[in-house]
């Protein structure tokens, strides 16, 4: 796969120009329809290649602050429709975004810092994440987004859906609901050569059993999570639909800065004093938010946004989560679990401030100063402490792409 050059993060009225012209140049091959409509009513398009029964979902914009998916969809799709091979016996479907919602209000498509990319920033509360909702609403109370993937996992019967993810900062890595025996070289191989570390310690995937470096498999329903205080499991997502059908599902994670200190398998000297530290940062940290927040919320009247509403989601996970940390042995002990726990208590206020500080700001509120400083200095000091590098978006395609085209090999090798 040759690189392209890509220089900014598509929108989602840019991704579907891009896959109605696709459809239109490739009309006897590819069509677009439209699967559903958001909250707001802005609709969800799915952009399909091929006729054959045996499908392959993949998913883009299920978290809004993850924006790589959507470039890395068209480059996958363009693929597909010019080597006729991976068109052989399968069908490709392309859920152009998720939560277009979202997406309308994360707002960095060029992020040239880390602090941009927080001044810009968006992520809904976790039961208004397409993907999670599951995790925390009852089925009568799901979203429209989340009933449209769930309509399209039912229609189609993938035997793989992939969902792409990423990070703000770290490595790459990948979340299975079942193994693909043979992903976790060209996965490997593909970071290498592209120069993006390999997320060997995820604390996203904490205590999950591993079939290769960065390729992470969920444990069964019956294994206890490492952190049970977080309320969106994700053997309750929409991950878990396609298993009805004897499908599984990869999520596929990318950087866009890079981190070499979570790409270190070496032993920490002390990883539960160091988490202990880290969980005792995370709480002082939001409470400063906490504190901006009290202080302000009686100026808001009736404010009840999502911006909002993600600020105090974020900021009420944060008890939980530090006691997890300190009241159990660490769920991994390497450098480069250590360094992920340390970039999530970073993430964790910083993004909460960075989406109070835009509630004040469009309110004109007084505080507003104060939490942008903060942002300023949280931004900054992640970016020093993890010595931050941008990973050119076209290496950001390019890698998301080739861990799809594996997967979707070894995954049909699987279920033969």
């Amino acid at each position: 796969m040759s690189l392209l050059p890509v220089l900014r993060y598509p929108t989602v009225p840019e991704l579907t120009f891009s896959a109605r012209a696709l459809a239109a140049r490739h009309s006897g091959l590819c069509a677009l329809r439209q699967v559903g409509l958001s909250r707001a009513g802005r609709p969800l398009h799915l952009l399909s290649v091929g006729r054959a029964r045996r499908a392959v979902l993949v998913v883009a914009g299920a978290h809004a602050n993850e924006p790589t998916g959507g470039p890395t969809l068209l480059a996958l799709a363009e693929r597909v429709l010019h080597e006729r091979g991976l068109r052989t016996g399968v069908s490709w479907h392309f859920l152009l975004c998720a939560d277009p919602d979202g997406a309308s209000l994360h707002i960095t498509p060029a992020p040239r810092s880390l602090l941009e990319y927080h001044l810009g920033f968006f992520r809904p509360a976790g039961p208004e994440q397409p993907e999670w909702s599951p995790a925390v609403l009852p089925p009568d109370r799901l979203p429209p987004e989340t009933r449209a993937l769930t309509r399209i996992i039912d229609e189609l019967r993938p035997y793989l859906q992939v969902t792409l993810h990423g990070t703000d900062l770290g490595g790459s890595w990948v979340q299975l609901t079942k193994d693909i025996p043979g992903l976790a070289e060209p996965f490997a191989k593909s970071a290498a050569r592209l120069h993006i570390p390999v997320e060997t310690g995820a604390s996203d995937a904490a205590g999950w059993p591993a079939s290769g470096p960065g390729v992470h498999v969920m444990p069964d329903a019956g294994v206890a999570a490492a952190y049970p205080s977080m309320p969106d499991d994700a053997r309750h997502s929409t991950w878990y639909h396609a298993h009805r059908y004897g499908g599984l599902t990869a999520v596929v994670e990318v950087p866009m800065w890079a981190s070499d200190l979570v790409d270190d398998p070496a032993p920490h000297p002390a990883p539960a004093a160091a988490i202990r530290r880290l969980a005792e940062r995370l709480l002082r940290d939001s409470r400063e938010v906490e504190g901006v927040l009290a202080e302000a919320l009686p100026r808001l009247e009736g404010a009840d946004g999502p911006l909002l509403r993600a600020a105090r989601w974020a900021l009420g996970l944060v008890p939980g989560l530090a006691a997890d940390w300190t009241g159990t042995p660490p769920a991994g002990t390497t450098m480069a679990y250590v360094g992920s726990v340390d970039a999530f208590a970073r993430r964790l206020p910083l993004r909460a401030a960075a989406m109070l500080w835009r509630v004040l700001q469009e309110n004109d509120d007084h505080a507003a100063p104060r939490l942008e400083q903060l942002v300023e200095d949280w931004s900054d000091a992640f970016a020093v402490r993890f010595r931050a590098r941008w990973v050119p978006l076209e290496h950001q395609v390019e890698h998301q792409s080739r861990t799809v085209l594996a997967a979707a090999l070894h995954a049909r090798k699987r279920s033969a």
